[in-house]
């Protein structure tokens, strides 16, 4: 009982981290899923992506009438990442073996999905910490699509195979290469991410049966979370959330790592 109740809390902490900084709330849902609810991974990762593209697409509708989207550069972006999201999820997850083998090495599906997540936190925990990215990076990017396609494709594979991580990787990709500001680039990221998960999970309808009751009961708290978390938004810096969340992010990794490999 106090499982599921931390695991409803966790659905508001979700929407909260989504609507303060524009990421972040899918690289907590995985985990929530799995240890709290218990979950398949693969189960676990499509339910995610309803979960994080439902909340985001609030976020994104929010942004756009506060005029921080900017709906062709997401688009340049979001096609080619949720044809890579929907490949994947309906090509790939499905056909990953029980048991998968790296030379003398063999790793339960399991494993490897979870351990594949911990490095996405890592990398995810890594920008927040030591990546600065402000609006003076937008002057000097370029909004060239052929030098954006493989970064773009392989976001979107990383989202198919863990259900998460989007976000963290589109933002400095708008900035840097998209000539947004970070406003801006928070608002578009929340657009994005909702196409690519809401692609990928209907690539997951297809073969694996749906808690309906469970998940929209999950999703709809997450929502109020992303509602406050715009609220707050106007009190707390992005650099102080994105410190704290990193270190919190960088230490569940850690935890994943120790319960699947140690175990």
């Amino acid at each position: 009982m106090m499982e599921v109740l931390a695991g409803y809390c966790g659905a508001f902490i979700i929407g909260l981290t989504l609507g303060l900084m524009g990421s972040g709330g899918s690289i907590l849902t995985v985990p929530l899923l799995v240890y709290l609810f218990c979950l398949d991974p693969v189960i676990a990762t499509a339910y995610s992506l309803f979960v994080v593209g439902t909340t985001s697409a609030v976020g994104a509708i929010k942004n756009h009438l506060d005029g921080n989207l900017a709906f062709k550069t997401g688009l340049l972006i979001a096609i080619p990442s949720f044809i890579a999201v929907y490949a994947t999820r309906r090509y790939i997850v499905t056909r990953l073996p029980e048991q998968i083998t790296f030379e003398d090495f063999t790793i339960t599906r399991h494993v490897f999905i979870m351990v594949l997540f911990a490095l996405v936190m890592i990398v995810a925990a890594a920008s927040m910490l030591f990546r600065k990215i402000d609006d003076s990076e937008a002057a000097k990017s370029s909004r060239n699509i052929m030098i954006m396609l493989p970064y773009v494709i392989f976001t979107g594979i990383i989202m198919g195979l863990v259900g998460a991580g989007g976000g963290f990787l589109i933002i400095p990709m708008l900035v840097y290469f998209g000539g947004l500001g970070m406003k801006k680039a928070v608002g578009t990221s929340l657009f994005i991410i909702t196409l690519n998960s809401l692609t990928g999970f209907v690539g997951d309808v297809q073969h694996i049966i749906i808690d309906w009751p469970f998940l929209l009961s999950f999703t709809t708290i997450s929502v109020f979370g992303i509602f406050a978390g715009t609220y707050l938004h106007k009190y707390i810096t992005g650099q102080q959330l994105k410190k704290g969340f990193g270190i919190f992010v960088l230490s569940m990794a850690a935890f994943i790592l120790v319960k699947e490999l140690m175990h």
